[in-house]
């Protein structure tokens, strides 16, 4: 018997006051599409552990998850700016650097430059690149993020929807 393909589910849902619903909820959709979810690790560790041996620990856990894992599904939606948690953004080059199929959702709708334009004082001289508020180039190239996400991962408009997506690529592999 062939085991129920793992999906690592990043992103910083973790953080949420709701965190154990909402892995709940993505579980249930995984277990209708013959998934086996993964969620992050958030740390269930004693008190006592200090908190460089706490935030080893979490990181050993979900690398550990990571390698068990046969797709991801990440939440790539801003996080705290306009640019997605710097964790998730990791796990999913690890993936990607696996060879894992990976499909991200949270994303929203236009450009990751039309997002930096709309947060901060952008600039461009004639037909030169867009710079930011520090006088960096702006990546525009119509990407709903940095090409090296945008270019890596497939996207979906909802959690369950990329839970689909990744099962469709997992069967089309098999």
């Amino acid at each position: 018997m062939t085991h129920r393909p793992r999906i690592y589910l990043a992103g910083p849902d973790v953080f949420r006051r709701d965190a154990r619903q909402h892995f709940a909820q993505l579980k249930t959709v995984c277990d209708k599409l013959g998934l086996e979810a993964l969620p992050p690790s958030d740390g269930m560790i004693p008190s006592a552990v200090n908190e460089a041996e706490i935030a080893q620990r979490i990181y050993e856990i979900n690398m550990g998850l990571l390698q068990q894992a046969d797709g991801v599904v990440a939440n790539l939606a801003p996080f705290r700016g306009v640019e997605p948690d710097s964790g998730t953004v990791f796990e999913v080059g690890v993936a990607t650097a696996r060879g894992l199929p990976v499909v991200a959702y949270g994303v929203p709708q236009g450009s990751y430059a039309d997002r930096v334009k709309a947060s901060q004082q952008t600039s461009r001289e004639d037909l030169g690149p867009l710079r930011d508020a520090n006088d960096l180039i702006v990546e525009d190239l119509g990407l709903p993020l940095n090409l090296m996400l945008a270019c890596s991962v497939k996207f979906a408009p909802s959690a369950e929807e990329a839970l689909q997506a990744i099962a469709r690529a997992i069967a089309s592999k098999r």
